[in-house]
């Protein structure tokens, strides 16, 4: 019995030591796998982390990796080794891009200016090269043939190849009278024709159609659609430009032509919020004023533009139009309540707001071009749309310099805006190097072809 006993106590001793044995190597194991994990480096602290996915890595400020694929592989690496602020901001290609601008390279994308004659003068290249604009506009006196046209847009592209962000090439294509392809290229009626159509379908195809239209000569963003309703007949400006005379019908053509745009790669940009289309005066030539109250509005003038907003419109140009029982001392343009209020916060607009051209009369009659920079950037505009002297794009662009420099606006504020804008040609994946595109003779059959479903409407 006694025999038994010790072997039995001899085991369980054998049996203790090699249970204490494996509980400490357990423990060792578990200490070096939590080192290993710490001594791993993070991407986001690694030297060339950074310069690995960001978006400038080209002269002309485009990567041929979309701005989605970036934002994967940024959010990958930072989840390895790093914290959820860290892989955020790791996967945030467009914050990368802002880091790297002066502030004189963000207030020059914050500036839309027009051309003189039709070929690259030296005025507009210093104006590219000095202000650095991160956008051009061609009018009616800026285009002559289709090729004529193309080299000239590209001549600017190329201007701009020196500067990190790729340039907006924009036209005002809206069809009917506000055209300005070359009689080469197919006419397409006015949007009042298209819209007594009530299809739709139609719309969507004039708005690829325009699209193509301009890839012709190069451009990338296109002031269409016109979302403003035709509600007084004695209007001047806008008549046959809209749709129609109701919101139902203006909001489904004109979402209709903003889905065609988009689909061929053109920037939209919806306007003229919040809404010219009773308004007797013509902004071009004085300050239109529209009394009617917020009520009044919501029921008509904003129903297109808060279904844009609904279907996250790139871009909105805002119109100088006062109305007086919203803000009494500043037109839509340069107003705080109406761009900041409304359509900032109650309507929840996250994207690109560009003015209407700030060298119009309702503008240069009212206010110094000074005191409507600082106005519109206040109220929330990104986009300072100024044609026809490249002395007010300088203006411009000395104001918002001074303003930041002398506190007046913060850099914070610049910031906020060239985000938006420099996310949008992300989005669109913009490049100086994109030449003009498509076939003339085949476009222009298709223009018929859509013409004669119209007309048989």
């Amino acid at each position: 019995m006694n025999k038994h006993t010790s072997r039995a106590r001899h085991t369980n001793r054998i049996l203790k030591r090699r249970m204490q044995m494996m509980c400490l190597l357990v423990v060792i194991i578990t200490l070096l796998a939590a080192c290993g994990q710490t001594a791993k480096p993070s991407p986001a602290g690694s030297s060339n982390g950074g310069a690995a996915t960001s978006p400038n890595s080209s002269s002309s400020g485009n990567d041929s990796t979309a701005p989605q694929e970036e934002a994967q592989g940024g959010s990958q690496e930072g989840t390895q080794g790093g914290s959820k602020d860290e892989a955020q901001e790791e996967a945030d290609p467009v914050k990368k891009q802002l880091e790297q601008l002066s502030l004189e390279e963000k207030v020059g994308q914050m500036i839309l200016a027009g051309v003189q004659g039709t070929t690259m003068d030296a005025q507009a290249k210093q104006m590219i090269t000095d202000q650095k604009v991160g956008g051009i506009i061609f009018y009616a006196s800026n285009v002559t043939t289709l090729q004529g046209t193309a080299a000239f847009v590209q001549s600017i592209k190329q201007a701009n190849q020196s500067n990190p962000v790729p340039i907006l090439m924009s036209v005002d294509q809206e069809g009917g009278k506000v055209s300005r392809m070359p009689d080469t290229v197919e006419s397409i009626p006015s949007n009042r024709k298209v819209g007594k159509t009530s299809d739709a379908a139609l719309a969507e195809q004039m708005g690829a159609l325009l699209a193509r239209q301009i890839k012709l000569a190069g451009f990338n963003v296109d002031f269409a659609p016109v979302l403003d309703i035709n509600s007084n007949p004695q209007n001047p400006v806008i008549g046959d430009r809209s749709f129609g005379t109701t919101a139902d019908l203006v909001t489904r053509m004109g979402m209709a032509e903003m889905k065609g745009l988009r689909q061929e790669g053109i920037i939209p940009v919806v306007k003229h919020f919040p809404g010219h289309g009773d308004t007797s005066v013509d902004s071009h030539l004085d300050l239109p004023v529209v009394n009617k109250t917020e009520k009044q509005l919501a029921k008509l003038e904003w129903i297109p533009f808060q279904a844009a907003v609904k279907e996250q419109a790139e871009a909105v140009m805002v119109a100088h139009i006062l109305f007086p029982k919203l803000d009494p001392d500043y037109p839509a343009s340069l107003s705080s309540v109406i761009i900041g209020e409304h359509l900032r916060g109650k309507f929840d607009y996250k994207g690109v707001v560009i003015t209407d051209d700030l060298s119009m009369g309702a503008i240069a009659k009212n206010y110094s071009l000074e005191k409507a920079t600082l106005a519109t950037v206040q109220a929330g505009s990104d986009i300072l749309l100024v044609a026809h002297s490249y002395e007010s794009a300088k203006t411009i662009f000395d104001t918002l310099i001074s303003a930041v420099k002398s506190g007046k606006i913060k850099e914070s504020r610049i910031d906020e805006s060239v985000y938006r804008i420099l996310t949008l040609k992300q989005q669109y994946k913009l490049s100086d190097d994109q030449q003009a595109f498509g076939d003339v003779k085949q476009l222009n059959a298709d223009i018929r072809s859509w013409r004669k479903q119209l007309d048989a409407r």
